[in-house]
């Protein structure tokens, strides 16, 4: 039944009522100028939003966590991994993230393996940036670790402040060992990505390695919700705002802080392409998740497809893909293809 008090409005009409709209026009001919006001001339109505046009994108190409099980496209094998590699730098990435598996298919610190996957970027895309991840467990690992700094074998490398059951299993740093990694990227001119899994690595990265001065300023984080384990995103509005949160965080600690976000988790594209919204730079590829959409179990099969369609939604909101040179100079890196530059 309706509630509207319908004689009164028919009244209006019935009566010719001079007030059912009012437009006044106290400036220029135009309703609204979007560009200034004649009663407060000189004064910027809309400023530009603080967006940098350059964002920073790495393809992390394999990763230690999925395996063809859940995703039969999955590289294991060194010439899997190196040959999705190079696809993604044949497509434009200017910076990839590098993993090696065992013959069992498990993460390992195989230096050899390394090279086998390395060397062929270098020589083919030497301006191409190199993200090695080693995460050293046993005593053997730290002295191959420093080895690989030391021969300018990555131009960066993750330092996980974390403590979190990502899925099943147990992925915990101690502070001894945030400390001795973030210094031994530093002492070697590699840059360290501090990464983070939930707003409390974030404080263990200020408490550890920011307050005491290990990393240089400005710090470069990686960001990685939305994984099983992590700061959970069940849907957009928890993107939205556990993205808003984490950045927040890292801007009081840091306000000159880079930061990249990686397209974990069922948030996947999703992730990535808000946080290219927000200004801030992305890792896309297959380490963090095995979806290309949120909304969909479609899974990715290619690496450089995913960089690609990234460049693509950059490009689409006026940003652009950063070069090589461009990368070094935004991230704060060291070295650019195994070679010092000035920082």
């Amino acid at each position: 039944m309706s509630k509207v008090n319908w004689d009164l409005v028919n009244s209006y009409f019935e009566n010719g009522k001079e007030d059912l709209a009012l437009g006044v026009l106290h400036g220029y001919p135009e309703f609204i100028n979007p560009l200034e006001s004649v009663f407060a001339p000189g004064i910027e109505l809309q400023p530009k939003w603080d967006i940098p046009k350059e964002v920073a994108i790495c393809t992390a190409i394999v990763g230690a966590m999925h395996s063809k099980a859940t995703n039969p496209y999955h590289p294991i094998t060194v010439e899997e991994i190196r040959d999705e590699a190079l696809e993604a730098c044949a497509a434009g990435a200017s910076n990839v993230h590098i993993h090696v598996r065992d013959e069992n298919g498990v993460n390992t610190f195989d230096l050899d393996k390394f090279h086998k996957v390395i060397d062929p970027i270098r020589e083919q895309y030497p301006e191409v940036l190199i993200c090695g991840c080693m995460v050293p467990f046993t005593p053997g690992d730290w002295e191959k670790m420093d080895k690989a700094l030391a021969d300018g074998l990555f131009d960066q490398t993750p330092v996980n402040t974390v403590a979190s059951y990502l899925g099943d299993s147990l992925f915990c740093k101690s502070p001894a060992a945030m400390i001795k990694k973030a210094e031994m990227c530093e002492r070697n001119k590699v840059k360290p990505q501090i990464a983070v899994y939930s707003d409390g690595d974030i404080d263990n990265a200020r408490r550890y390695l920011i307050e005491t001065g290990v990393v240089s300023l400005p710090s470069y984080w990686i960001l990685l919700p939305g994984i099983v384990g992590c700061s959970p995103m069940y849907g957009p509005m928890d993107m939205i705002d556990v993205l808003s949160s984490y950045v927040r965080r890292i801007k009081e600690i840091d306000p000159n802080a880079e930061i990249m976000v990686c397209a974990g988790g069922r948030a996947s594209s999703y992730l990535s392409t808000l946080a290219l919204l927000m200004g801030l730079n992305v890792r896309v590829g297959k380490e963090d998740t095995i979806w290309r959409y949120p909304h969909s179990d479609e899974k990715i099969k290619s690496n450089a497809e995913i960089y690609k369609d990234t460049a693509m939604i950059a490009k689409l909101i006026g940003r652009e893909p950063c070069t090589p040179a461009q990368y070094v100079k935004k991230m704060g890196l060291m070295r650019q293809g195994g070679k010092l530059i000035s920082k």
